[in-house]
């Protein structure tokens, strides 16, 4: 009788950690599929545009267009000579890549072709459609400003904006879509707070105890910005009413990008990790689960409403003996990978 019901027991206590919330939430994201695409070039933000089901990478001096069903490219935009990302204005038919060389690319978003460059700050980076105020706003790593651009210009004749000096190097962004934008600034380690109307910083927060933030992405309804940090390596859950840090939670090595599906936030990292992060109680924020991915899977984009995520990597060559430096991806091996929260 005491082996029984010390069998029992134990099955019991198995029962209720595998049904508990924190076990059971960490079952829900797994990689569904893999789309090898091949072709030329490194990689940078991903952006998808949900209702098309198109996918832009830039892959250094082309963006490639991707069907994100298929895995299909359905158009390559050339013309770049160090790109970073993309922004989508379906309302105005475009799309904007950001030129690290020192210009944003207009492109048509039904036939993919060029409409002209305009000129922009040295290493223009991180790059988003904010609706608020209808501008298309990338950041200058190098020169430490935003610039902004509106949609609609005469891609012939266009010109920037006067720029907002921002006091640092900003890395990424998000806007909260009532006219502020949170920009991370990784040699200052903090996020600096513009109001666009006003076009000047109001506002500078530490991302302590997390360091040197590049990701960035926001929960508008309930205040909250997700800030990917890679040293000390974190994610910094942020309030956007005064700054105050929610939360330090431990991620991967290597995080470029975060993201936020609607209920979760994700954050990817360049070591094969795929950080989820949410509520385990109410208000109490922790590591859901950690999803491994292939290495490199630093950069991504999600479907908030199916709940997919969409990363970019590559087959990566062998390191050398005491080698310090990256890896080094294989030519020929790009790749997407479909992670999908069942």
């Amino acid at each position: 009788m005491g082996f029984r019901n010390a069998f029992v027991a134990l099955l019991i206590t198995l029962l209720s950690l595998t049904f508990s919330p924190r076990v059971a939430a960490q079952a829900v994201w797994a990689v569904e599929k893999t789309f090898h695409i091949g072709g030329d070039g490194g990689w940078d933000y991903v952006t998808l545009d949900a209702k098309t089901r198109r996918l832009y990478v830039p892959r250094s001096t082309h963006t490639m267009v991707i069907d994100a069903e298929s895995g299909e490219t359905v158009a390559d935009i050339p013309g770049q000579k160090h790109n970073h990302g993309v922004a989508l204005v379906p309302d105005a038919g475009r799309g904007f890549i950001s030129d690290g060389d020192g210009a944003i690319v207009i492109f048509d978003l039904k036939t993919n072709g060029v409409l002209g460059t305009v000129a922009a700050q040295p290493d223009a980076d991180g790059i988003i459609f904010d609706k608020a105020s209808g501008l298309v706003l990338v950041v200058s790593g190098d020169n430490g400003v935003l610039m902004s651009l509106k949609p609609d210009a005469n891609p012939g004749t266009a010109t920037i904006d006067p720029s907002i000096d921002l006091g640092g190097k900003p890395e990424f962004l998000a806007s909260d879509g009532a006219g502020k934008v949170y920009i991370n600034l990784v040699d200052k380690n903090e996020v600096a707070v513009v109001d666009i109307k006003a076009r000047k910083v109001i506002a500078r927060w530490p991302v302590a105890p997390g360091g040197a933030p590049v990701g960035m992405s926001i929960d508008i309804k309930n205040r909250r910005l997700f800030i990917g940090c890679r040293n000390p390596q974190k994610l910094i859950v942020m309030s956007t009413d005064d700054g105050k840090v929610l939360a330090d939670l431990p991620i991967g090595a290597g995080v470029d990008a975060t993201r936020f599906d609607g209920s979760q936030a994700l954050a990817s990292c360049r070591d094969g990790k795929l950080e989820v992060a949410g509520e385990s109680a109410p208000g109490k924020l922790e590591i859901l689960q950690t999803v491994a991915t292939p290495v490199g899977a630093r950069t991504m984009d999600v479907d908030a409403e199916m709940h997919k995520v969409f990363l970019a990597t590559a087959e990566f060559e062998e390191p050398k003996p005491q080698s310090t430096g990256r890896p080094i991806a294989k030519p020929g091996t790009f790749m997407i990978v479909v992670v999908t929260r069942h």
